[in-house]
């Protein structure tokens, strides 16, 4: 059953990965006038096909893996006469190379496009998701904290700079938005020599501080590439977790919170007398007094408020009835969509430049084999994280399709570049020995990813 949940979401994930990414060439295209031979969803023998009323055939082929579009093109018109026997003269006009360059240029880009823009859509969708582990995710409210020093005694020095719930609120002023950024962001300093620059929100200062670690060579061997996090916390002498700040995303009807007119957007800053620093803390605070009178000290844009609020109670269990998740509109999520989309692209780029230099490990490379388990794990986990992941491999595919290598988008769309420059396309001859080139490339780059894949399992 297992087996049969990993291959069937790995087939789900790639189809709808390859089918949007194909979707953006086809519908450009069309829009382009170019003449669609064939939308095929799989690769191989094609077991269904319907015409439309353009002559572009649907299909459906045997092998669920990956797609393509074919368009007409003139060395295909002269190299498979037989082929093209059907078309009309308005088909056989209306070629990929007889467009304009800028018209070939956005088909080439439209699929990388696509996937982009299916990205946007997911981390878009996730933001209001009621799924607390992918909210995490793409939630600014979440930050990386101090839990833990290796020397407790404020009063004898330690060699650590940070203290004791010091929040972590940017790198080298690149700002944290939860584990998996900054996660993320830690491997692009993979092989770095050099100060880091630590923005932190410390109790007993009003203002951030900069605190500067001093690194060499971080995150340089396999096992600390495996841990970023960990990594950095064993070079602050510290223990790391995540929190999330103490002001009310949402107050729900007829709670509590309700009845005391707390508002989404107030900071709380004490209850009982006592400092609370984190969200997680107000649930310690509350919990074990229920049915109790309890005093909150409140920030509301800017002025400090005391609320007495009578703590409801469920399974004698204390209940404020607050989320510290925003409720955001759409064009607040869209916002924050788009950001993840541009955060994670770069990320990525940034992480593909360090595997060239050789500062962060080839065997970070997945091939299927490590694909189908990621899908697996986390079509088991929920379909909010598998939709989650969908998203980070939509971003991936995009951004490895515009890579300069022949065969992949980016390769195409360096050529029309270059026949820009000359004036004139290169010669067929040199042509075809850069796309053999890629080819070849390709195809190690994709048996290397699976050796790797097999390679974990030993």
């Amino acid at each position: 059953m297992t087996t049969i949940i990993y291959i069937s979401s790995f087939l789900v994930l790639l189809g709808v990965l390859v089918t949007i990414h194909e979707f953006g060439h086809f519908i450009v295209a069309r829009m382009c006038k170019v003449h669609v031979q064939r939308f095929s969803v799989g690769m191989g023998p094609v077991f269904y096909k319907k015409l439309d009323k353009h002559g572009t055939e649907f299909a459906l082929s045997a092998v669920p893996l990956g797609g393509y579009v074919s368009m007409i093109t003139n060395k295909l018109i002269e190299a498979e006469p037989e082929s093209v026997k059907d078309l009309t003269e308005e088909q056989l006009k209306n070629t990929f190379d007889s467009k304009p360059k800028w018209q070939r240029a956005s088909i080439m880009f439209a699929g990388p496009l696509a996937n982009f823009i299916l990205a946007i859509c997911i981390f878009t969708a996730l933001v209001n998701s009621s799924n607390a582990r992918v909210v995490s995710m793409v939630d600014p409210q979440e930050f990386p904290v101090i839990l833990d020093v290796s020397n407790k005694d404020q009063n004898i020095p330690s060699k650590s700079a940070f203290r004791v719930n010091d929040k972590i609120l940017s790198i080298n002023n690149k700002q944290i938005r939860g584990e998996t950024d900054f996660s993320l962001e830690l491997m692009t300093y993979a092989g770095y020599s050099g100060d880091m620059n630590f923005s932190v929100i410390r109790a007993s200062e009003g203002d951030p501080i900069v605190i500067s670690l001093a690194v060499d060579d971080f995150l340089s061997s396999k096992e600390s590439q495996k841990n970023p996090i960990g990594h950095l916390a064993k070079y602050l002498e510290a223990d790391i977790g995540f929190r999330n700040n103490p002001i009310i995303g949402e107050v729900f009807d007829q709670s509590a919170a309700y009845k005391a007119e707390l508002k989404p957007g107030d900071l709380v800053l004490e209850i009982a007398g006592e400092d609370i620093n984190f969200a997680e803390d107000i649930g310690s605070a509350v919990m074990p007094n229920p049915n109790t009178t309890l005093e909150f000290k409140i920030e509301r844009n800017g002025e400090i408020l005391y609320k007495v609020i009578n703590i409801g109670s469920q399974d004698n269990v204390g209940v404020l009835g607050v989320s510290f998740r925003e409720s955001r509109n759409f064009f607040e999520a869209l916002s924050i969509g788009m950001y993840n989309t541009y955060n994670l692209s770069i990320k990525t780029l940034q992480l593909i430049g360090k595997m060239i230099s050789g500062n962060m490990g080839t065997e970070n490379l997945s091939g299927p084999i490590g694909i189908a388990q990621m899908a697996g794990n986390t079509a088991q986990a929920g379909i909010e994280p598998f939709i989650y992941l969908m998203g980070l491999l939509s971003i991936s595919l995009a951004v490895l399709n515009l890579l300069p290598i022949p065969v992949l988008d980016g390769g195409q769309l360096t050529l029309l570049g270059v026949e820009a420059v000359r004036g004139k396309p290169l010669p067929e001859k040199a042509e075809n020995i850069i796309y053999t080139g890629g080819a070849v490339l390709v195809i190690m780059l994709m048996i290397f990813a699976v050796f790797n894949d097999v390679a974990r399992f030993f």
